[in-house]
């Protein structure tokens, strides 16, 4: 069992990773209701919620279905951040997240972000600050370090976890690598293994496949691990992962009706939560996934990116479902 402060998880829990535009409550349901663990909100700006920025306050709804689910913020501010706490635990999220690993160029320039692995004694601060602050468990999202010269993550996890922060999650890359190159797990391996680390430390970056999951838990001993891009549009992916574990055998793929479902689902849910105009806007990143390798599928996937009614999409989803029906596309993974 894992705990983050004296919330009980399972054996290698897997988390939806906060990402911006994607985690949304109708997504983050959907990916709690097939098989993630713990699911985190978009990054929110600290900034931005101490201006009651619409943008930034929308991104604190929670069903709760959700739980348990953690809110990340992001910020460099001190000040800022303690009032930001303030803000989080009015929505009564169950884990408070620091965001110190986002490698944007606007995040990064305020310092905020991987911008604070520039100062490392910083990061520390706010994060034992805001610690004391609430009595949530505060949780840290990072990367390996500014760049492949300056990592001491080693060094930072054991910092962090020694001014209260209840669990760490960390990519593996640097800032500067962006997303670019392969994720290099060996650093966040020796994090697990420095015998002075008791909370959890979860892995992020690359973990596309059952088997890389695996690895991550039997090769890199982490205790586990934090599932991003390979869960956009396509929500099965957990379940998919733990039916790996359990069997060593893969679940089967889910049929284009039952891709269709979920798509409507989603769209529905998003209509319903942020209105017909953005709703219909920001699930057309799922499309493509939920699609993903169906043949000749380019003329209705132009429908759907590109219809501003959400009737047009919903009828886009119809043709598909009567044209492919059960058929299942056995390359996806």
């Amino acid at each position: 069992m894992v705990k983050i402060g004296n919330i009980e998880l399972p054996e290698f829990p897997l988390l939806l990773a906060p990402m911006e535009d994607v985690s949304d409550p109708p997504f983050r349901a959907l990916c709690k209701e097939n098989g993630a663990d713990v699911v985190y909100t978009e990054f929110i700006s600290s900034e931005g919620l101490i201006r009651d920025a619409a943008k930034s306050v929308m991104k604190l709804d929670i069903y709760e279905k959700e739980r348990p689910v953690g809110i990340q913020i992001f910020g460099a501010n001190l000040d800022s951040m303690l009032k930001t706490v303030e803000i989080v635990e009015k929505s009564n999220p169950d884990i408070i997240d620091i965001n110190f690993g986002c490698p944007v160029k606007k995040v990064v320039s305020k310092g905020a972000g991987a911008g604070i692995l520039k100062d490392i004694d910083l990061m520390v601060s706010l994060t034992e600050a805001m610690v004391k602050h609430t009595n949530l468990p505060v949780t840290v999202k990072t990367r390996l370090g500014w760049d492949h010269d300056s990592i001491r993550i080693v060094e930072v996890a054991e910092r962090l976890q020694d001014v209260g922060c209840a669990a760490i999650a960390i990519h593996g890359r640097t800032r500067a690598q962006m997303y670019k190159g392969e994720a290099d797990w060996k650093p966040i391996a020796e994090v697990k293994n420095n015998q002075r680390m008791h909370i959890p430390v979860f892995g992020n970056g690359d973990v596309t496949s059952p088997e890389k999951a695996m690895e991550m838990r039997d090769s890199y001993g982490l205790d586990g691990c934090m599932i991003g891009r390979a869960a956009i549009g396509y929500p099965w992916f957990f379940n998919e992962v733990k039916h790996y574990f359990k069997t060593g055998k893969y679940l089967e793929k889910p049929t284009i009706a039952q891709r269709v479902e979920m798509a409507r689902r989603h769209l529905q849910m998003s209509i319903d939560w942020k209105g017909p105009v953005l709703g219909v806007f920001e699930t057309r990143r799922h499309y493509t996934n939920y699609f993903k390798g169906i043949p000749h599928f380019k003329e209705y996937r132009m429908k759907m990116v590109t219809s501003d009614d959400a009737k047009d999409v919903f009828a886009a989803f119809d043709e598909v479902e009567a044209k492919f029906g059960n058929a299942i596309i056995p390359e996806i993974k």
